[in-house]
């Protein structure tokens, strides 16, 4: 209980939205109409994909694969490539932030063993612009693409067609970016036998279990099963199986989601306030919604702009976009952040000063290539 209080005290993400939302209840009272705010489908399905990718991390499952892509390489390039592709391609099943919460951590001590800390700083930057990038592809990447997906009733192939250029632009840019990575020609010390990231396994029998519920989960998000059936499939099997990983769902994010549905809710029932918004939305939801990500962070950009939007698309490339900048733009960057600094506190100011210029000049050529191609 005193973890719970004390991350809702210093996550001011959350505070902001509860803010707002007791803000806006002085203009509109509570009542009923407040729970047709809630985007419940949204919430269910994000729950539901928190706990089945929970479920693969007990598992070791995506340290595992990384030891095996990683057994065969002998250059730092190679070894930088690996790390990278597995953020921009993982993020996509698994969101940005799970992607960065386990393959940071495994990208530090990969690289501690491999004796090459001298490339951990450009990794763990491009591992983090990797998986912000990356996760912009499907509907369960990131939170803010769920809720556009669900709010907005795109097809899964409009939405991928929609995000797909910026993904290959990413690609094409963290590829590049590869090339100028510190020693990336020399080889890699030394790994003895006792060489081992991923300690154990874990048990095929759960592997296989939460991959069929990630399929379910799958299901949902294309609409064909109901998100009531499920969040209850995985809430019972979850229970039964270890139930433990039922209390690992990031909740706090599903209470910031609800405290931004009321805040957005009471606003569009304020005529001024929504008229206002609007005309500074529509028509100008791409760079209204990347700039709104630098100073709050894409996801409640997202919420806070979405009942003001007139062009849903530019809106969803906007805050994936919108994700580079800042430290805070994505919150899933301050994951990586904290796991390098963590280690090395002395080297806080070369990783910010990198992964500030580097995120600058990503964020520059998407929205130059945005204004030419649109």
């Amino acid at each position: 209980m005193k973890k719970i209080i004390s991350k809702l005290k210093s996550d001011p993400v959350l505070a902001a939205a509860w803010l707002l939302a007791v803000i806006s209840a002085f203009f509109v009272h509570p009542g009923k109409d407040y729970l047709g705010y809630i985007d419940f489908r949204s919430l269910g399905i994000l729950w539901g994909l928190m706990i089945v990718v929970q479920g693969f991390r007990e598992n070791s499952i995506f340290e595992k694969i990384g030891e095996i892509l990683l057994k065969k390489v002998s250059k730092g390039w190679q070894v930088a490539v690996i790390l990278i592709l597995m953020c921009f391609f993982g993020s996509m099943l698994i969101t940005n932030d799970v992607a960065l919460i386990t393959l940071v951590p495994f990208a530090l001590m990969t690289l501690h063993n491999c004796k090459r800390e001298d490339m951990m700083i450009p990794v763990v930057v491009l591992q983090t612009v990797a998986a912000n990038l990356g996760s912009m592809l499907t509907p369960i990447g990131n939170p803010q693409n769920l809720y556009l997906y669900g709010v907005t009733g795109m097809s899964m192939a409009q939405f991928i067609g929609c995000m797909l250029p910026y993904s290959i632009l990413a690609l094409v840019l963290l590829m590049i970016s590869v090339l100028f990575i510190p020693g990336k020609k020399e080889g890699l010390g030394d790994r003895t036998d006792t060489y081992h990231i991923v300690k154990s396994f874990g048990s095929t029998g759960q592997v296989v279990i939460y991959s069929i519920l990630f399929v379910v989960a799958l299901l949902t998000v294309l609409r064909i099963i109901p998100w009531q059936i499920m969040a209850g499939i995985i809430l019972i099997t979850v229970a039964i199986l270890d139930g433990k990983i039922l209390l690992r769902a990031d909740y706090i994010l599903l209470l910031t989601f609800i405290g931004f549905f009321i805040f957005t809710g009471n606003i569009g029932k304020i005529p001024q306030i929504r008229d206002i918004l609007q005309n500074l939305v529509q028509g100008k939801e791409f760079i209204t919604s990347v700039i709104t990500s630098q100073f709050i962070s894409n996801v409640p950009a997202t919420l806070l702009l979405t009942d003001f939007a007139g062009d849903y698309k530019e809106l969803l490339a906007g805050v994936n976009v919108g994700g580079l900048g800042t430290l805070i733009a994505s919150m899933a960057s301050l994951i990586s952040f904290k796991a390098y600094t963590n280690d090395y506190k002395e080297k806080t100011g070369k990783y910010l000063l990198t992964f500030t210029l580097v995120n600058i000049a990503y964020l520059a050529v998407f929205i130059v290539v945005h204004i030419f191609v649109r």
